[in-house]
This record gives structure tokens, C-alpha cells and sequence, in this order.
């Protein structure tokens, strides 16, 4: 292969994956009414995908929406038009306006206080690769937020970034509705 060819990457389908990322693969059917071209590319490897939603789904101290402002902010800062998408979607399923998500992936939530510190410190924390400006993070504290919190911000940013890397080495077509550029 010579270095100016493109590799191109498929998405497996069910038959072509394992027969325990198949039952991933049902579960993922029947909670979402389909697989995501992600999630399924993930299935390429036997452990990854199960790997991935246990730490997707894992128990945190963080509410879902706040889950949200975190993955649109993070998404946004590592150029992932597919977790833009996916996470604009679930964003307005988690009651956010189209304006108010646009706001959050520039980094910040004027429309409430406490998520506005969250999305300006999630944003310091990736743009700055884990040292947060001193600014952020008495911004983030003084909010309400504990040390707990903080931690799962960054399990929810570490579990992002897993996601934004991937897909921007693949390029795997989006399957949700196509977030607006900024």
C-alpha cells in the first residue's frame, strides 16, 4: 500500500461479528431500534463493545443531561461530526433546545448557572488536556459540584474521547441527523 492510498473502514454487520457482540448487538436492536454505525464498528474487536457500554452506562453522580453537556462539549473540541450528531439527538431528548445546544458545544450554558460551570470547566479540562484553568474549576465548585463530580466528568470525557477518536480515524458514515456545523 503505498502513503497515498486512503484506507477506507466497513461497518460489520451482525453475521460478521462474534456470537457474543450478536447478543450486544440484539440488546443494542431492541433498546434503540437499531445498531449505530459506531457502536458496531466497536464489535470489530471481541471485548470493545461490551467493553465501552458497561462504561457508558456505569453509575455516576451526574444527571443525564449534565452527561450531555459534557459529550456535546467534548465532541465539539475534538472535531467528531458523528458524536456531534449522536449527542445533538440525545440532547434534545434530555430537553434541550436546538439554540441551547449549539451554545453548549461552543462551551457554555447561559440558560442555567450550574451547567454553564460545568460546560466552561469540561471545555478547560480537553482543551487543556486535564489541567483545567484554576478559573474553572472554582467556577465548577462554587456551582455545587463536589470531587466526585469531578471525577465522573472525566470518566464521561475520557469515555467521549474513546468514541471522537475513532470515529475521526474511520469516517464511518453518520447515522443521525447531521448536527449544524459551527
Amino acid at each position: 500500500m503505498s502513503t497515498s492510498e486512503k484506507i477506507t473502514f466497513s461497518v460489520p454487520t451482525r453475521a460478521d461479528v462474534s456470537a457474543n457482540n450478536q447478543g450486544v448487538f440484539d440488546n443494542l436492536q431492541k433498546g434503540l431500534g437499531f445498531i449505530p454505525n459506531l457502536y458496531a464498528y466497536y464489535a470489530k474487536n471481541e471485548t470493545a463493545l461490551g467493553d465501552y457500554l458497561t462504561l457508558q452506562n456505569r453509575k455516576s453522580t451526574l444527571k443525564a443531561k449534565e452527561r450531555e453537556v459534557i459529550n456535546l462539549v467534548t465532541s465539539q473540541i475534538n472535531g467528531c461530526r458523528y458524536c456531534q450528531s449522536a449527542h445533538t439527538a440525545l440532547g434534545k431528548m434530555n430537553g434541550f433546545t436546538d439554540e441551547q445546544i449549539i451554545e453548549i458545544r461552543k462551551g457554555s450554558a447561559s440558560f442555567d448557572t450550574k451547567l454553564d460551570a460545568l460546560a466552561k470547566f469540561t471545555a478547560s479540562t480537553v482543551e487543556n488536556r486535564g489541567r483545567a484553568t484554576e478559573k474553572s474549576k472554582v467556577a465548577f465548585f462554587t456551582a455545587g459540584y463536589d470531587e466526585a463530580n469531578m471525577i465522573d466528568v472525566v470518566v464521561v470525557i475520557g469515555d467521549k474521547i474513546i468514541s471522537n477518536y475513532l470515529h475521526n480515524l474511520t469516517g464511518l458514515e453518520i447515522d443521525f441527523p447531521l448536527a449544524q456545523q459551527l
